[in-house]
């Protein structure tokens, strides 16, 4: 029989919120892309959602994965250390600078060039160009006031069964409060709000890390 402590409180405290992000050791990469990240001022993913894309990566053998956003490599190299021994990853980012760090840290781990492409350009003229179900995970971390339409191209990207991951769905505690009414809150509702009344996905919000969206495409 389950008992709650006298005194406890339901939701996690932010020692337990933090206990939980930094809970599952990350690869030296990882670490290391998130370290010069932080140094040149990009924001980059949590060390939870880093350990989430990788057991995600790992869970569904990923051999094929894209991502909106390579920013320097965190995300990227996360999906890389989970993903099958074959699997390729494709990234998509406006800012080559980034790309190029990202390819420094990735080749720096040990990767061939034969396991990621590192594509640089607009997410919106890159999407269409890349094939129809074959991708095991799409993850989407670029520009938020673009999530609706980065959400709708995912679809057609996926094979049934893949994976929507959609990161920073929670946008500083914003989209959650419905008075805040910022261009990113509304948009992110959008999409979430997209993927709801799709009859395509069956889906779950993880509060780690700045909110992430996990849906299955059916």
């Amino acid at each position: 029989m389950n008992t709650t402590p006298a005194g406890s409180n339901d939701a996690p405290t932010a020692l337990s919120w933090g206990f939980a992000e930094d809970h599952a050791p990350l690869p030296d990469a990882v670490r290391e892309a998130r370290d010069e990240s932080i140094v040149a001022g990009v924001a980059p993913v949590s060390p939870g959602v880093a350990a989430t894309l990788r057991v995600l990566a790992a869970t569904t053998q990923a051999r094929a994965v894209v991502e909106i956003g390579t920013d320097l490599g965190a995300s990227a190299l996360s999906f890389l250390s989970g993903m099958a021994r074959d699997g390729i990853l494709t990234s998509i980012d406006p800012e080559p600078q980034n790309q190029n760090a990202a390819r420094r840290l990735i080749t720096q781990a040990g990767y061939p060039s034969s396991r990621f492409r590192l594509i640089a350009g607009n997410a919106l003229e890159v999407l269409p160009k890349l094939r129809d179900g074959a991708y095991d995970i799409v993850f989407v971390n670029g520009n938020e006031l673009e999530y609706v339409e980065y959400v709708a191209g995912s679809l057609r990207l996926l094979r049934h069964g893949g994976l929507l991951v959609v990161h920073d769905v929670l946008w500083h505690n914003e989209v959650a409060d419905a008075g805040v009414e910022s261009d990113e809150a509304i948009i992110i509702r959008e999409a979430l709000e997209a993927v709801t009344e799709s009859e395509s996905y069956t889906q779950t919000l993880l509060p780690v890390g700045n909110g992430l969206l996990v849906a299955v495409k059916e």
